[in-house]
């Protein structure tokens, strides 16, 4: 269904107006309709002179101007700010974690969650695994899909925010009030567990991380300084020409799609966000609420692209050297306890709303009130 078709809150908002009230109707659906025009040319503008971007806090911007020019005539310019508020808040958080951390004087961990992974695997680092076997020296054409599974994570949430937030406010409600929280626990992971990802280990060795450094020297090193693959261990290419050591390849396939400044932006985003930031993988936890939110939602015939969604996410992290499967799956550990804990929260209050109020305490001689005397049954001398 179109997002811009009618809904049920306008047309419960025109019931029973005043004939008056319809021509302002028209001329307020007529302004939404310009002004969601102006919108989209001014996106096109925009992107036409600067590029992509998958900033999140211009994406933030973005998405509130959108929502701004499609709520005229429907809702008040103040929800939108009040509502995405929260949104706005889980950035700023973000960029004041590596900080955070560094004021606990938290070390940064290096070895758990490689140690963590081995024993998973028998002893093979998964992703020095799928790196020796898949990897090529130039990017065949699926890792596309692993340049787009990865990059939705930037993408995707605040898109389906905004879908629900002009169709389904229930919906919304419930949607943000779980992304907010498992973002927000995942900031705390991070101040309180900074860890390095296996990109970053790959160019250390064990000896330059002593005391859990979070910059040494060898994360911001030349890609291929080390080609011993460093703490990781040395990838086996099966095909001639790869690289022998980890690389962090997640944006490699948008120079296959030929937007080699798309690949750009990303890799400059990377490079300036908290490059410890990795327990638990947020990326794996919201892919994983898109997932569980929309299960019960969609059709059955749907469901497996939900669930492949999670999986192609969680391949791409590891494949990519962004994430250790360890991180993967406390990520996914946050969104269950998440949603668990507000669905329990939503069912309880719904049964509350739906228990039947008690009588109220009868007055000696007094007579209670028969089951008909509500303003719901009959009146009195009325058949």
């Amino acid at each position: 269904m179109s997002i811009l078709t009618a809904t049920e809150s306008e047309l419960e908002a025109t019931a029973g107006q005043p004939d008056g009230a319809e021509p302002r109707q028209e001329s307020l659906a007529r302004l939404r309709w310009a002004a969601i025009a102006a919108w989209l040319a001014g996106m096109a503008y925009w992107i036409h002179r600067v590029g992509l971007t998958f900033d999140r806090n211009t994406l933030l911007i973005y998405v509130c101007a959108g929502l701004l020019a499609a709520s005229i005539g429907r809702r008040g310019a103040l929800s939108v700010l009040r509502d995405w508020l929260p949104f706005a808040a889980v950035l700023v958080v973000y960029d004041l974690t590596r900080g955070a951390a560094d004021a606990l004087g938290r070390p940064t961990e290096w070895h758990l969650q490689l140690d963590v992974d081995r024993h998973l695997f028998g002893g093979v680092e998964p992703t020095v695994w799928l790196q020796s076997h898949l990897k090529e020296p130039f990017p065949p054409w699926w890792e596309v899909g692993v340049s787009l599974v990865y990059v939705s994570y930037f993408l995707a949430p605040w898109a389906v925010a905004g879908l629900l937030w002009l169709r389904d406010r229930d919906a919304w409600r419930k949607f943000a009030v779980r992304f907010v929280a498992i973002s927000f626990i995942g900031l705390a992971g991070f101040i309180a567990f900074p860890a390095a990802p296996p990109w970053a280990a790959s160019q250390c060795t064990a000896a330059e991380v002593v005391g859990g450094p979070s910059d040494p020297a060898c994360i911001d090193a030349k890609v291929g300084t080390l080609t011993t693959g460093g703490m990781l261990g040395k990838v086996h290419p099966s095909h001639g020409g790869a690289a022998p050591y980890a690389e962090r390849i997640a944006t490699r396939g948008w120079n296959g799609l030929g937007i080699p400044q798309a690949k750009a932006l990303i890799d400059e985003g990377q490079a300036g966000s908290n490059q410890v930031a990795a327990v638990p993988s947020l990326h794996a936890a919201i892919s994983g609420l898109l997932t569980v939110f929309f299960w019960p939602r969609v059709r059955r015939r749907w469901r497996p692209l939900l669930a492949g969604y999670s999986l192609a996410m969680a391949f791409s992290l590891v494949y990519s050297a962004e994430h250790y499967v360890f991180d993967i799956l406390l990520g996914w550990l946050v969104t269950a306890a998440v949603t668990l804990a507000f669905t329990r929260w939503e069912r309880r209050r719904g049964d509350e709303h739906r228990r039947p109020h008690r009588q109220p305490a009868v007055a000696a001689g007094e007579k209670p009130l028969a089951a008909t005397d509500t303003l719901s049954g009959p009146l009195p001398g009325r058949p």
